[in-house]
């Protein structure tokens, strides 16, 4: 029981992760990644980092899911053994939306960088 903090973790992604993918039936939400679970020290919070892979809309598309959080905290209540389910709240995670605009960046500098060099 040294790490039960993260193994509770792990196993909430992995249900609900499992949940939206295969219980849920709700086409306004489309292809879910769960992509980080952060629960508080008593167990009753948990934030469910998502990001929605091929959206243009992911902040409908978070409003929806979250208007369904309770269907996926009633699926998640039969697949844990915990004494209190967590209430669940879905926040949008735009780590990956970042990193990609960086890397753009990044690269339209380089091309630029290469472009002054051939012109010297």
């Amino acid at each position: 029981m040294a790490n039960r903090s993260g193994r509770v973790k792990a196993l909430i992604g992995k249900n609900i992760s499992d949940i939206l993918a295969f219980e849920l039936k709700n086409p306004h939400i489309g292809m879910v990644s769960v992509n980080e679970v952060v629960v508080n020290s008593d167990y009753s919070l948990a934030k469910v980092y998502v990001s929605f892979l091929g959206s243009k809309y992911p902040l409908q598309n978070l409003d929806e899911l979250n208007r369904c959080k309770g269907v996926v905290r009633s699926s998640l209540a039969k697949k844990m053994d915990l004494w209190k389910v967590p209430d669940i709240v879905f926040i949008y995670d735009e780590r990956f939306n970042r990193a990609e605009s960086l890397e753009k960046a990044l690269a339209k500098e380089e091309d630029d960088i290469n472009k002054a060099k051939k012109a010297d």
